[in-house]
């Protein structure tokens, strides 16, 4: 990432992407609503703050706790300590959400498992079907079935 794609004075300063920033900010108001770029310079170093005030409490509670690894749970306290009480069951929510979208992308990346156990020919008739798939998908069109090999037609009966 270039110096200039994120808010910040150096390459050292600790910050967040502006594009990405900058697009949550504007998601977050009405669409008649614009902000100054001095506005969202300024929005982003508040994020930046506020993150590494959380941080350095949820450390200090880990430390009390004597664990080497900041968890969740120091995190939730931490923002009990600093006065945020207000956001702990929405920031466990959102949480928790993650963790069930990680499951499920972690179930999904288990689908190519067997990828390795394709023949040369086989992997190269899936390449081929999914670059259908893909370009039926972007002309609008049906996506075609999945063809069985040749080898799995006794499944269907």
């Amino acid at each position: 990432m270039e110096p200039m794609d994120i808010v910040g004075k150096s390459k050292e300063d600790a910050s967040l992407p502006k594009a990405t920033m900058t697009k949550i900010i504007k998601e977050m108001l009405p669409p008649d609503v614009r902000v100054a770029r001095d506005a969202q310079d300024l929005l982003i170093e508040c994020c930046v703050e506020f993150i590494n005030l959380v941080s350095s409490e949820s450390n200090e509670v880990c430390n009390r706790e004597d664990k080497r690894t900041i968890a969740p749970e120091h995190i939730l306290k931490a923002l009990e300590v600093l006065g945020f009480s207000e956001y702990i069951q929405e920031v466990y929510s959102a949480y928790e959400q993650h963790k069930l979208e990680t499951m499920q992308d972690t179930l999904k990346a288990g689908k190519w498992s067997n990828v390795a156990e394709m023949s040369e020919e086989e992997a190269l008739a899936e390449q081929q079907r999914m670059f259908a798939e893909a370009r039926a998908r972007m002309n609008g069109g049906a996506v075609a079935p999945k063809q069985q090999p040749e080898g799995d037609q006794s499944l269907d009966s």
